[in-house]
């Protein structure tokens, strides 16, 4: 790994249990891979009723653009700016739930478009090489300065 999940908690706005990524694998300037074993964890924060709904796999390829963010962005220094995920699209799910999963989930998220404020971003989720869920998603920077219209 290049980066465990100490340093990735360190840079996104999730910490505590809400850090649910263990580590970046790889990464360049538009694509970053992280893994997470969080998914089977009986404490996870985002389990409902016991169960973990497979679309809660957007919020791990969300870290994992926030990860990105701080990897392209700040580096070592600080947090990446605040982001904050406006829309998903074509999303695809090819399971019911995360925490029936055995294996490590492998989390990628490849930048596809952007500009200064906004980033689009295509994303996957498998475990054991098999797709859990899919899609696109784009992201508002500076989030915390943005008031409601």
């Amino acid at each position: 790994m290049t980066h465990d999940r100490e340093w990735i908690a360190a840079r996104i706005p999730h910490s505590g249990p809400m850090c649910l990524l263990d580590g970046v694998i790889e990464w360049d300037a538009q694509h970053v891979r992280c893994v997470a074993t969080s998914h089977r964890l009986a404490d996870n924060p985002l389990r409902s009723k016991g169960r973990l709904a497979s679309v809660c796999g957007i919020e791990y390829a969300a870290q994992a653009m926030a990860v990105h963010g701080a990897l392209v962005g700040a580096g070592d220094a600080k947090r990446p700016r605040v982001g904050m995920l406006t829309s998903v699209r074509g999303v695809r799910s090819y399971v019911d739930r995360l925490d029936t999963l055995d294996a490590p989930l492998d989390i990628e998220a490849e930048r596809i478009g952007g500009d200064e404020n906004t980033v689009l971003y295509r994303f996957n989720v498998r475990c054991g090489g098999v797709p859990v869920i899919e899609g696109r998603a784009a992201v508002m920077l500076d989030a915390e300065r943005t008031k409601p219209v």
